[in-house]
């Protein structure tokens, strides 16, 4: 028998004149406990008290206690009461009003309460079945606004927005209270939230592991000034949809010493201890009772760490010394890191993410394991998922748990981890492939550099073993590709295998020797080959493959990764390729088993389902059903009717209505007006040199030039009316970026005030781009941009999104494009650029001063530098696209050369565009095409040839 203990009803609080026409008070109780919202096999009574009345009844207990659970449509009305009860027991603002804010709170809530009854389910059913579980591990999770996805995915759409209009307010109004989750910011947080949602739909029993910032990364201001940088403050209302586990916290550690214990084990001592506290989220699954877990991490220190004397002399800021030590480690996503301040921090936070969660999976292991744990089964029962290298951190930090906690052998520990850990790359950018300084690694995480030193120093035996030790050239080679530790001496169990090469290749020499001459004799030339003390020193220093001193000494964390895990993989077919033959070559070449692809993907829930439900309606109806949803296959059903003219009109006039949210929207953050009746052209993505949001302004600054020179009868018929729309974050400390943000807001400023040029041609640049900016912009969107610089590109997921949503994508033969372009058809696909293969060639080109430019993009840069855009000075912008060598210089990410090839691909989208029946055509294809590109099919790839997982589905 259980008693679930309310609130006191206050007295005085009211609600709007709307909510007294029942008794609500006397009523509530009874209908909150038995409304069916779920019929259960199992159920049991419990007493309740309703401290407002002051009466037991007897009445059925909501929470599932069996093994069974029936999910139910909720009776007309009985949404509405649970809305109120939320508003007034679990009260967020003051109770005289039912505002806009407090009716999100209250709604969100009672979302929530039919989350977790599935979620506490789907946890005690994988613990009774021991299930072997995915951990997925990001310092990013994108996920937007969850209200609608929530009730989207529980099938309650309806129920709720009808429940809400009885109250007096609309469900889409509600839910645009809510703001976005600021976990992340870029494709690698999103394609984290893509992958739990289909994990969750797809039942497969997996948790997301993440850290709870704070201020996430920032809110971007668009000001005169270009991008300026605020504090989030998604947190400031409270979040509605985390549930703090007090009861669950693990300490981290930093700094401190390491000592040997009497029984020749380690133990790591002293320094800076903080806690990790558990707040956890539930993600709900697509028309299944599946609710998985994603854990986020913050930083706290106990109380007595308070320095209590030294604030109550003065002191505050030592007295807050510890608290603000621990407590900002969860303030900001990717603090700067050009200080050794911001270094430090960095590594805090990737630490505490990997430490915290790990011993929380090895906690789950071993309640599961019950009285006798098998570590050797670990691995059969975990599966550990690195989301790029940010929680590389885990390799050492499981070794050290099993070792110094556990009391495994570094054997154990070390075949356990090989067998636990995979790792996904994201990137081939050098800069992106981490390398943190020994020195700072050794200072934060000791234990940790000794383990990093015993993992190295197995990849070295390895790597000798693979090669031998004849050809020390060949070998040292080798470890400077392929170790761990850059630019540190050898171990000092290698150094006598090297010596003792060299000596037997000595003594070889000298026994070819004496077979041919007399060893009595001591001959001139043997003279002459005596080597000289400077000689010997020289080959003594060779042997030893010294470190250079003017060189930093470094940890590579992706070589770790591809090291210490037993599975690689690259997210599209051609970043693969090049993970596989350039960036990890010789790891593929040691261990070609290892590698994999598996391209990205994205959930068509959210990205299509939700987001834009008037075309949703048309690929239901023309496909025959709502399979598509969770079968995107189904989606190519529409390629038969492309040439339709009924589904061709259906598809324009919901287009079109997009359009027209969009040019609302663009009024409401921007202020400009522009034309629904024109070509939305749109590139939203991180801000970077490399995707190359200079080669599309200057693009439109070409066809600004142009449109100026001509009379208003020659543009109207020379050019399709445009609106281009920008969005993105520069990082904050990332100056050309953020000139580039700037270019683009000045063009803006010129151009939509431009009169002569009126609505052929408009430039917004949309601040705060996030989840939900995107999900009002792609259903809108008519021509995509993905022009990054081919090979650079990992894999692009926006690019998905936008051809799930009928927009026709321009872009280079990179990263997921190639594999869009081959589904959706070549036809249907605007290709320019050089290609991946040729990118090194036209950089040593450019270096040997070999490059002409084409004079349109000569004229371009002319212009900019004119003044035309305002006084701001451009040199730095333009002259990064000029010279021939050195840093900032020389056009790296090659805008000159694809220039005029750009141009030229942009005069085919407009007269493809002319032809609305084609471009509808294209438009259809494009969704049609972009069925593989669900992440539901990548998720079954991860668990079958990666987590070997099998989906688990509750009763």
């Amino acid at each position: 028998m259980a008693t679930l203990p309310f609130p006191a009803a206050q007295s005085k609080s009211k609600f709007p004149s709307r909510f007294t026409h029942f008794n609500y008070r006397a009523t509530l109780s009874k209908l909150f406990f038995t409304t069916p919202f779920l019929n259960h096999s199992r159920r049991r009574n419990l007493s309740v008290k309703n401290i407002a009345s002051d009466q037991r009844q007897d009445l059925q207990d909501p929470v599932t206690r069996g093994d069974s659970l029936d999910t139910s449509v909720p009776d007309s009305g009985s949404i509405a009461f649970r809305i109120k009860y939320h508003a007034e027991f679990t009260p967020s603002f003051s109770p005289e009003h039912f505002e806009l804010p407090k009716a999100f709170m209250a709604t969100a809530e009672s979302v929530r309460d039919l989350l977790i009854i599935n979620w506490n389910t789907t946890f005690e059913y994988y613990v009774k079945m021991n299930v072997k579980q995915a951990y997925y591990l990001s310092m990013e999770f994108l996920q937007g606004r969850a209200l609608l996805n929530a009730i989207g995915n529980l099938e309650l759409s309806g129920a709720y927005a009808e429940d809400l209009r009885k109250l007096g307010h609309n469900l889409e109004d509600v839910a645009r209270q809510e703001p976005d989750a600021a976990l992340g910011n870029g494709g690698l947080g999103r394609l984290a939230s893509c992958f739990l949602d289909s994990m969750a739909t797809l039942n497969y029993p997996a948790w997301g592991y993440g850290l709870r910032y704070k201020y996430g990364l920032f809110k971007q201001l668009i000001t005169k000034d270009g991008q300026e940088e605020v504090a989030e403050s998604w947190l400031e209302m409270g979040n509605p949809w985390e549930i703090v586990r007090n009861d669950i916290s693990y300490p981290v550690k930093f700094y401190g010493k390491v000592i040997l214990k009497p029984d020749g084990s380690k133990a790591w001592i002293g320094g800076e201890n903080i806690t990790a506290v558990a707040y956890d989220v539930p993600i709900p699954g697509y028309k299944t009772k599946t609710t998985i877990n994603l854990r986020l991490w913050s930083t706290k220190v106990a109380p007595e760490e308070f320095d209590l004397r030294a604030f109550n002399t003065g002191d505050h800021a030592k007295a807050f010394a510890a608290v603000n030590n621990a407590e900002k480690i969860c303030y900001i996503l990717y603090p700067g890191d050009e200080s050794i301040e911001g270094k430090t921090l960095r590594l805090k936070q990737q630490y505490t993410l990997c430490s915290a969660s790990l011993q929380d999976i090895i906690a789950h292991f071993e309640r599961r394991s019950g009285e006798s744990v098998n570590w050797e089964i670990f691995p059969d029962k975990v599966a550990v998922q690195m989301n790029d290298t940010h929680p590389t951190l885990c390799i050492p930090e499981l070794i050290r748990i099993l070792m110094d906690v556990k009391g495994l052998s570094w054997k154990e520990a070390w075949n356990i981890t090989r067998r636990t850990v995979a790792y996904t790359n994201h990137t081939v950018l050098p800069e992106a492939l981490e390398k943190w300084s020994l020195e700072l690694l050794q200072d934060l995480l000791p234990r940790h550099v000794e383990i990093i030193k015993m993992i190295d120093e197995e990849l070295i035996h390895t790597i000798m073993a693979e090669y031998g030790t004849e050809d020390l050239d060949l070998l040292r080679q080798k470890f400077k590709e392929m170790r761990i530790l850059d630019n540190v001496e050898l171990p000092d169990t290698v150094i006598p295998l090297l010596v003792k090469s060299r000596d037997s290749s000595s003594v070889d020499a000298i026994e070819y020797v004496d077979e041919v001459e007399d060893p009595d004799e001591e001959t001139e030339s043997a003279k002459e080959e005596e080597p000289t003390e400077e000689e010997e020193e020289k080959e003594e220093n060779d042997v030893k493959f010294e470190p250079d001193p003017a060189l930093p000494r470094l940890v590579r964390m992706a070589n770790l990764c591809v090291v210490g895990g037993y599975a690689v993989n690259g997210v599209a077919e051609i970043h693969s390729e090049i993970v596989k033959n350039e960036v990890f070559n010789e790891f593929y070449k040691l261990w070609p088993e290892k590698f994999q692809n598996k391209t990205n993907g994205v959930t068509p829930r959210r990205w299509i389902r939700f987001c834009n439900p008037d075309l949703s309606k048309i690929i239901t109806k023309w496909t025959g059903n709502e399979d598509w949803v969770l079968s995107t296959e189904n989606l190519q059903i529409l390629r038969k009717f492309a040439d339709n003219e009924n589904l061709q009109a259906e598809w324009r006039e919901a287009k079109r209505m997009n359009k027209m949210k969009v040019a609302a929207f663009l009024k409401e953050k921007t202020g400009y007006t522009v034309n629904p009746d024109s070509m939305f052209d749109v590139q939203v993505k991180r801000i970077h040199e490399y995707k190359r949001q200079l080669l599309n302004i200057l693009g439109i600054v070409y066809r600004y030039k142009k449109m100026k020179e001509m009379s208003p009868e020659e543009r109207k018929a020379c050019y399709v009316p445009r609106v281009c729309i920008f969005g993105g974050k520069a990082f904050a400390t990332y100056v050309q970026a953020k000139r580039i943000v700037k270019f683009i807001t000045d063009v803006g400023a010129t151009v939509n005030h431009d009169e002569e040029i009126g609505d052929l041609l408009k430039v917004v640049f949309v601040p705060d781009y996030n989840v939900s900016v995107a999900e009002v912009l792609i259903p809108g969107s008519e021509l995509s941009q993905h022009i990054s610089t081919a090979g650079m590109e990992a894999s692009g997921t926006s690019n998905m999104k936008f051809a799930m949503n009928g927009c026709v994508l321009i872009g280079t033969l990179d990263g997921a494009n190639v594999e869009i372009r081959q589904e959706v058809g070549e036809d249907n696909f605007f290709l320019f650029g050089a290609r991946a293969d040729e990118i090194a060639g036209l950089r040593k080109e450019r270096a040997e001063g070999k490059f002409v430019a084409d004079l349109r993009f000569e004229e371009v840069k002319a212009f900019v530098r004119s003044g035309v855009f305002g006084p701001y000075d451009y040199e730095e912008l333009m002259g990064s696209l000029e010279g021939n060598e050195g840093y900032g210089r020389a056009d790296y990410f090659l805008v000159g050369k694809d220039f005029p090839s750009y141009l030229e691909c942009q005069e085919k989208v407009d007269e493809a565009y002319r032809d609305q029946k084609r471009w509808t055509r294209m438009s259809i294809l494009n969704t049609a095409g972009s069925y593989k590109f669900s992440s539901d099919r990548t998720i079954h790839e991860y668990a079958r040839d990666i987590w070997r997982i099998d989906p688990v589905v509750l009763p």
